[in-house]
């Protein structure tokens, strides 16, 4: 009950702090203390390092660049403050390991399953973490992205677009997830049997690259698409452009938003990192 109490503090402290330098809006700063409460009060300090290192990093990414990225950031449905939807997409699959966890270090059914649920934590966190890496750093690539629907060049900020500074991106995202994880296995935080350190920041890391390759893909195809006749260009925004112009569906699911593709990201990758897990 300490850990669950010091966690309920930590959440909602770190949660404040976050609204406060508008990382988050008021719903974000709800759901992410209810997410860090989960992680910190009943995963443990492990679990929080790798938590914290996915969103210190990415809420840090968001603030760079900021004249760079401002007139991609028209296509984007959301901005860089992030809502209760977007703590849910990257945090949900983490935070439903950080319980299963705890379930069966309380009742010993399942214990043998802690390190595979460790590996299936760190890596959808890993992916939420590609992915918002690519994201922000992407637009800085010289040349214009290559949407994987059909590989041809679009604007940056396509829905569904790659680069080779958005893939390497990607690629330190999750190694820098990936490596806390390996770091707080090595200072004991993390529960006994998982994966050598070696073969732990490879699962971790491939299973954030593969879930944030999903997300693009996802994007590229059937994540729905809006066209603002005013500004003539694709947007993920509706019903209202920032213009102020009601935007059309253009291609895609028309309830496949932003915050679905991204849960369907950290989903798949945690998903593969078990797998991966257990098979080691």
């Amino acid at each position: 009950m300490t850990q669950f109490w010091l966690g309920l503090l930590a959440g909602i402290g770190i949660a404040y702090v976050a609204y406060r330098s508008q990382a988050l809006n008021q719903s974000g700063g709800l759901a992410a203390g209810l997410l860090g409460t989960v992680v910190f009060g009943l995963g443990g300090v492990g679990w929080a390092a790798v938590l914290l290192t996915f969103f210190i990093s990415s809420s840090f990414l968001s603030k760079l660049f900021k004249q760079r990225k401002a007139q991609v950031g028209q296509n984007f449905a959301k901005g860089s403050r992030r809502d209760a939807g977007q703590v849910a997409a990257n945090g949900a699959f983490s935070g439903l390991m950080a319980l299963f966890y705890f379930f069966t270090a309380q009742t010993g059914f399942g214990q043998g399953w802690q390190p595979v649920l460790w590996v299936g934590f760190a890596a959808s966190l890993a992916a939420a973490n590609a992915d918002t890496w690519a994201t922000e750093l992407g637009v800085l690539n010289p040349r214009r992205p290559i949407l994987l629907k059909d590989l041809r060049r679009v604007p940056q900020g396509t829905s569904g677009a790659v680069s080779l500074v958005g893939s390497l991106a990607a690629l330190a995202g999750a190694g820098l997830v990936a490596g806390m994880a390996v770091l707080s296995n090595l200072a004991g935080w993390t529960p006994a049997g998982t994966p050598s350190p070696g073969r732990q920041f490879l699962v971790i890391v491939a299973g954030g690259v593969l879930g944030s390759f999903i997300d693009s893909f996802l994007g590229a195809t059937i994540q729905a698409v809006y066209y603002c006749p005013n500004c003539q260009k694709e947007t993920e925004r509706y019903p209202i452009h920032i213009c102020g112009t009601k935007t059309k569906l253009k291609r895609g699911l028309p309830w496949l938003n932003n915050d679905w593709v991204n849960t369907a990201c950290t989903f798949s990758a945690g998903i593969i990192g078990l797998l991966l897990a257990g098979l080691f």
